[in-house]
Order: structure tokens, then sequence, then C-alpha cells
């Protein structure tokens, strides 16, 4: 048997299937209650996490295209 994907199934980006079980899940978590706990869970524990946390988003920024339009740092959605 052949681990490639048969000709009628998407993959990759177009993995509608995953697409559906990815935005269920994320729903099922967000009207679970559970949102405030994982963030304050996520959270920097010291100063020093912090600022490897910041580091980190900088360099994934430093890898991006750009922010979509309407978009900044301080806000993540238009007014």
């Amino acid at each position: 048997m052949s681990d490639t994907p048969k000709k009628d199934q998407v993959q990759g980006e177009g993995d509608y299937d995953a697409a559906r079980r990815y935005n269920k899940d994320q729903k099922e978590f967000s009207e679970s209650g559970k949102v405030e706990q994982a963030a304050r869970d996520a959270a920097p524990k010291t100063p020093e996490e912090a600022e490897a946390m910041k580091r980190a988003e900088e360099e994934g920024k430093s890898h991006s295209k750009g922010e979509g339009k309407g978009m900044s740092d301080k806000s993540q959605t238009k007014p």
C-alpha cells in the first residue's frame, strides 16, 4: 500500500477535513470557559521569560511579509 493520497483527496493547504476539525476544536475550546485560564497559564512567569517571549515574537515578525491592513502591534482587530 502507498501513503500517497488518492487523486480525489485534498491535502496541504486545501485539506478541508483538517480545516473542519480545527475549526470545530477551536469553537469548542472558545466556548468551554477555559480560555481565560489558558491565557493565565501561558503568561510569562518571570521577567526573563517575558523578555524571551518578546524576542521570539520579534524574530517571528521579522520573517513575515507584514501586518494585514488595519492591524497593529496593539490590536489584532479593527475598532
